[in-house]
């Protein structure tokens, strides 16, 4: 069974899953970033994988990014960097990043390389629903990997049955039209937005994500969904001076 099946069956709500940059702010912080994670209590891991044009970031992770490529980061250095991670951690582990170095690294090696170091799912914000079905999802389902989709609020009913229909894992909510750590993940849209949700009755549990920086916005969205997704505030937490272990063990502890 996926790991994310197996979190979602043992686990109801108040689901924390966390964001980072792989590379940043070290090249070689990644796998201990993950590490001192789970051992923080983290449900979820989203690892990020950097680009240079990460249209769905905001000016945090952006930032991240561009210095963990000045690092040295490629998705062949992430991948042998946590080729032994299951050694050490057993939480669901995901990777999250954009369609152009896929493609370059190839989309079946990818699945491949990922699937046997012990990766559970991807997020591509950039590759088309419609698409991945086509094209991709044969290679995703041959090496156990999860496409967890992002939908925005802008999304119609329709479409967004569709996608849940033939979707695994869970949904990702994206809280609100904007790009990530822009504004707070509260407020009247997002309550249209998932009281929409609700009434639709989606087979999939759903996670919130965007805008979700503290405990006060942390707990609010797990009011709505099965849990919740922080990134930029974690990236800020992990560029401030301290040691490493002791910066996310204070950062997750914030959010109790």
């Amino acid at each position: 069974m996926n790991r994310i099946d197996q979190l979602f069956q043992n686990k109801k709500q108040n689901i924390l899953s966390i964001y980072f940059t792989a590379g940043y702010p070290n090249l070689n912080d990644t796998e201990q970033i993950i590490v001192e994670l789970e051992k923080a209590g983290t449900h979820l891991i989203e690892i990020g994988m950097p680009f240079s044009d990460p249209i769905a970031d905001g000016p945090v992770i952006q930032e991240s990014s561009e210095l963990a490529l000045k690092n040295g980061m490629t998705i062949k250095v992430l991948f042998d960097q946590i080729k032994n991670i299951r050694k050490k951690v057993k939480i669901p582990l995901i990777l999250m990043g954009y369609i152009n170095p896929v493609m370059q690294y190839g989309i079946e090696k990818f699945c491949k390389d990922a699937s046997e170091i012990g990766i559970d799912g991807f997020i591509i914000p950039d590759l088309p629903y419609e698409i991945y079905i086509d094209e991709y999802q044969t290679f995703f389902n041959r090496y156990n990997i999860y496409n967890i989709p992002l939908i925005p609020p802008q999304t119609n009913d329709e479409r967004i049955k569709k996608i849940d229909n033939s979707s695994t894992g869970f949904i990702y909510l994206v809280s609100s039209a904007s790009i990530t750590g822009a504004k707070s993940a509260e407020g009247e849209v997002l309550e249209k937005f998932v009281n929409r949700i609700k009434k639709l009755e989606l087979k999939n549990p759903q996670l919130i994500g965007f805008g979700i920086n503290d405990k006060a916005t942390f707990q609010k969205v797990c009011q709505y969904a099965n849990g919740g997704i922080i990134g930029t505030a974690f990236i800020k937490c992990l560029g401030k001076s301290g040691e490493l272990s002791e910066k996310i063990k204070h950062f997750i502890n914030s959010l109790r």
